[in-house]
């Protein structure tokens, strides 16, 4: 990275955050690189497996811990916080009670925030630089080796609570982050204190009880890993407590006192799409690979792919109560050409037919 030009980088500070909220982020905060305890715990996590088959997460060794050797030269990152709860009245666990609705997790419902999230940074990058010129900067949202919770709790944020997920005392979890990695020595804003106290609502909450421990999380477990990472079978003695969740899982944070602080988002982006936070599971499993695409396009969901989509409603449909709607919807995909369909489609069967 080149070197700035001198400012008076507590003023720029300031300014940054006030650029940042017209932009529509809630909080922007100001860290520097070195990230403490989150390596070894990385480590640590990585040595027990529990990210399963997220081979990625072991990849590049050190360097997702440490910032500056991922990207050369850089001082501080700009943390980001943007809420994503859509401004509706779904109650979500009126959703999660009712076994014939498909559960979505509401960061889902709406478009995908990679792309919003780094044009909104691309933008702040820009105002930057028209107010001191050239700085060199790089924006990552969640797509590459950036410890983002470590780095959001250390920026002041929040903390990160006993399900691993980063909690604000004003504003609960349900929101996404973004960082600018820059060579601008900005001052650094504090971090937050832990507020979990003795609550453990999120770990006694968990269906599959992936929370193993205060602040250990085996993604091996988790619902939201099984149904939107893993490619490959879901565990046997895991599908029935996957009940109707078809793409991530919500209770942990839904369990958490914090969020009754949770604010909407005025977002438009976020709101739902397809009826996604109102939609039968039988419907969802009628589309089409094709119809899948066009409805998904611009979701997150469509990384999953159709034969995954099927796989994640199948299960769902076997938890379900039995109907005679509910067996011919599963009945219409026993010869599916996917391998990984037909056995999660059996299962969903037997549990009908037993």
């Amino acid at each position: 990275m080149n070197s700035p030009p001198p400012q008076d980088y507590v003023a720029l500070s300031h300014q940054i955050k006030q650029w940042a909220t017209a932009l529509g982020f809630q909080e922007t905060l100001i860290t520097h690189t070195h990230l403490g305890s989150a390596e070894q715990q990385l480590a640590t996590w990585l040595d027990q497996g529990f990210h399963g088959k997220m081979e990625y997460m072991a990849e590049h060794g050190q360097i997702r811990s440490r910032p500056q050797e991922l990207i050369p030269g850089t001082l501080r990152i700009i943390s980001v916080r943007m809420n994503y709860l859509a401004d509706i009245d779904s109650d979500p666990q009126h959703t999660l009670d009712s076994p014939d609705s498909a559960y979505i997790s509401r960061y889902a419902l709406g478009r995908d925030y990679h792309k919003l999230i780094r044009s909104r940074l691309a933008k702040l990058a820009t105002r930057i630089r028209d107010e001191i010129g050239d700085f060199d900067s790089r924006a990552f949202v969640d797509t590459a080796p950036v410890m983002e919770k470590a780095i959001a709790a250390q920026a002041g944020h929040g903390w990160i609570g006993k399900h691993c997920i980063v909690v604000n005392r004003k504003a609960g979890s349900l929101f996404f982050f973004g960082e600018l990695f820059t060579n601008l020595p900005l001052p650094v804003d504090a971090k937050a204190d832990n507020h979990c106290g003795s609550c453990r609502r999120c770990m006694d909450i968990c269906p599959t009880q992936a929370i193993i421990a205060p602040y250990q999380l085996d993604a091996r477990r988790c619902i939201s890993y099984l149904t939107n990472t893993l490619r490959d079978s879901i565990p046997v003695e895991l599908r029935p407590l996957i009940g109707n969740r078809i793409f991530g899982c919500d209770d942990c944070q839904l369990a958490c006192p914090w969020n009754q602080y949770a604010a909407k988002s005025s977002e438009p982006d976020f709101m739902p799409r397809q009826g996604l936070d109102n939609a039968r599971l039988v419907d969802l499993f009628a589309w089409t690979e094709d119809e899948f695409l066009n409805r998904m396009a611009g979701s997150a969901i469509r990384r999953i792919g159709h034969s995954c989509w099927l796989r994640n409603i199948a299960v769902a449909l076997g938890n379900a109560p039995t109907s005679n709607e509910v067996v011919a919807a599963l009945q219409s995909r026993a010869d599916h050409e996917s391998a990984l369909v037909r056995e999660h489609v059996a299962w969903g069967l037997a549990q009908h037919l037993k």
